[in-house]
């Protein structure tokens, strides 16, 4: 049974930083790409952010681009994303995803190419 577990979010001001953690279990966590979405208030679930199986092509909306920055660590089965500059416009809650294609080296931008979700983080930023 695939699980993520997203953690990190919280409330803080136009400028600060915080990192996301999204931790995995259920499946071979080294071999899939990974990706951050998110979802605000009466919008769609839109993508932020992605990194491929290798780690070694990344993806981001451009809406984040020289701000965030996502990262993995498969000696503990989590991925990152770290957000700096964080503004108003980024309120919204955080999921993290999986997709299930073996040791494909692509960092997928749609959300219908994951699999399984996270139950997401809640970060708000106040100005």
């Amino acid at each position: 049974q695939v699980q993520l577990v997203e953690s990190g979010g919280g409330l803080v001001q136009a400028g600060a930083s915080l990192r996301l953690s999204c931790a995995a279990s259920g499946l071979a966590f080294s071999a899939y790409a990974m990706g951050w979405f998110r979802q605000a208030p009466g919008k769609e679930r839109d993508f932020v952010a992605a990194i491929s199986w290798s780690g070694d092509r990344t993806n981001y909306a451009d809406s984040v681009k020289g701000r965030f920055t996502i990262s993995r660590d498969n000696a503990k089965n989590t991925v990152y994303l770290q957000m700096n500059s964080l503004k108003p416009e980024d309120t919204a809650v955080y999921y993290c995803a999986v997709r299930n294609s073996y040791r494909i080296n692509i960092a997928y931008t749609r959300r219908d190419e994951y699999t399984y979700w996270g139950q997401g983080t809640q970060v708000t930023v106040s100005s």
